[in-house]
């Protein structure tokens, strides 16, 4: 069997920062196909709609011919079963990540044998990086520019009502 055709990476992406556009990017040089799917997890509450995000991710990817951009409500081993993608893609940070994910990774193989889950070291200037993170440097009116696409800072500062920082 030659190399995946086909990896999903899943996310919410509240919002896509540039960390997860470095894995992108990066997986878009190991893998035939990406898609970037915005899961929808009932248990957060997120600051942009599922459109919005598909969009901003849409914008920030537009350079990539081979990543396409999506949204799903459910599993998604579903979801990759459904597109018949044979890889997981997913980003680490730090050893807390790593934990959460590897058993992530065994629960999806439990539910779907033939998927593989490729774990990608974030690149070191990233490494600090999470939605959360930015979200919470966004409403208290500094500036996120060096963390997300431009498009995207723009959206968060309207979503607080701030003015772009200088």
């Amino acid at each position: 069997m030659g190399l995946p055709l086909t990896a999903i990476y899943p996310g919410s992406f509240d919002p896509i920062t540039l960390g997860h556009l470095d894995i992108i990017e990066r997986g878009s040089r190991l893998f035939h196909h990406v898609i970037v799917v915005i899961m929808i997890n009932p248990n957060k509450k997120p600051l942009f709609s599922v459109a919005k995000r598909m969009s901003q991710i849409q914008q920030a990817t537009e350079h990539l011919l081979n990543v396409k951009v999506d949204s799903f409500d459910g599993l998604t081993v579903h979801y990759a079963k459904m597109q018949g993608a044979q890889v997981l893609l997913r980003g680490l940070r730090v050893v807390s990540d790593f934990e959460k994910e590897l058993q992530m990774a065994h629960t999806n193989k439990t539910l779907l044998e033939e998927i593989e889950t490729v774990f990608l070291a974030t690149s070191t200037e990233y490494g600090f990086l999470s939605s959360s993170l930015v979200k919470e440097i966004a409403q208290f009116g500094a500036s996120v520019d060096h963390l997300v696409p431009h498009h995207v800072a723009l959206d968060i500062y309207q979503c607080y009502n701030k003015t772009p920082p200088p």
